[in-house]
């Protein structure tokens, strides 16, 4: 076994106070795009910039252009659990992982089994009217999104509606929109309390998100990531491969 990978497999049996932090390189070995990558969709050509597509302002005033990149890049089907969503379930059920902090969308860390996940930037699983505040799931979203995507000369083509005639939308955080401020506090308590302090798949370049690092008070920070981050120099130790090959390792 890998030394890096010995000394993590040493550190998290010894814990019982781990806490994990992740981005969009815990998803992509489950199918779901990276957005900064090379294959990434912030590198894929579109009327408009991804950026502009995922803002606030974009979503209220071409609503019908949102969903039509919404459907097509985030709502995707049949993504799975992979070895590391599967194997942090496990450390929460033996008690030894106190908590998921998770910049993805799309709710695998659920679908694994994991309990206490905080999701900064929402998720695709949830869906809310704008009008009444009614809920909607996963499935729902979709087949309205469906429904509306046969007539490209509508003024709501793509748009899910409501029952009440309200727009419906993801309880996702858009660009110019701000974190949810309990989850924050919530993932920074967790943060500041742990003993071993996992951050993977990763460029640490979004905040605030990426700031939750300075929070940590311990001496056991792993970062895992393909690429070197812009605080490496910060871990305790640093590992440059898929996440789901290293959890599957300990």
């Amino acid at each position: 076994m890998d030394e890096k990978i010995a000394t993590l497999k040493k550190w998290v049996e010894e814990s019982n106070n781990i806490v994990f932090f992740g981005g969009a390189g815990v998803s992509t070995e489950s199918g779901i795009p990276d957005f900064r990558s090379v294959d990434g969709l912030y590198n894929q050509k579109y009327d408009y910039p991804p950026e502009t597509i995922l803002s606030h302002t974009f979503f209220m005033r071409k609503t019908s252009e949102f969903y039509k990149f919404y459907k097509d890049k985030l709502l995707l089907e049949g993504a799975k659990p992979n070895k590391a969503h599967i194997k942090l379930a496990e450390l929460e059920a033996q008690g030894k992982l106190k908590a998921v902090i998770t910049q993805n969308i799309d709710g695998l860390h659920q679908a694994a089994g994991s309990k206490e996940v905080m999701e900064l930037h929402g998720s695709v699983q949830r869906n809310y009217c704008m009008k009444c505040s009614k809920f909607f799931d996963f499935a729902a979203i979709k087949e309205k999104i469906d429904e509306n995507s046969k007539d490209p000369g509508s003024k709501n083509y793509m748009v899910p509606l409501c029952e009440c005639g309200g727009v419906i939308k993801p309880d996702v955080v858009l660009y110019e929109e701000g974190l949810d401020g309990t989850t924050m506090t919530k993932s920074i308590q967790y943060i500041a309390n742990a003993d071993v302090l996992i951050i993977a798949g990763t460029s640490l370049a979004v905040y605030p998100a990426a700031g939750l690092i300075d929070y940590y008070r311990g001496n056991k920070l792993v970062l895992i990531n393909l690429q070197p981050t812009p605080r490496d120099s910060f871990a305790n130790l640093c590992i440059n491969e898929k996440v789901g090959e290293v959890f599957s390792q300990i």
